[in-house]
């Protein structure tokens, strides 16, 4: 299965996965969030990774989530700008 994954920077330090599978899950199926956390706070350190099934649906919430494209919206979160960009593999 080929999966389109990127990365999602600038989030809050209070963020949860569920909320950042929530703040996604309107652009397709999404099929694995991570949010990478601290190991010694046990928060999250303001980025995670979220991966879709389809290269369409990746697409559309990559142009749609990012704060650095020139949408008429730029997507903020918790008081954050997000950026979104793609994941190294």
């Amino acid at each position: 299965m080929n999966l389109w994954r990127f990365k999602t920077i600038r989030l809050s330090f209070y963020v949860t996965q569920d909320q950042l599978m929530k703040l996604f899950t309107p652009f397709g199926v999404v099929t694995e969030v991570d949010l990478v956390i601290d190991p010694r706070t046990k928060r999250p350190k303001g980025f995670g990774f979220v991966s879709y099934k389809s290269h369409i649906e990746a697409e559309k919430a990559m142009k749609s989530m990012n704060g650095r494209a020139s949408a008429p919206m730029q997507k903020i979160v918790d008081g954050r700008l997000l950026l979104v960009e793609p994941a190294n593999k």
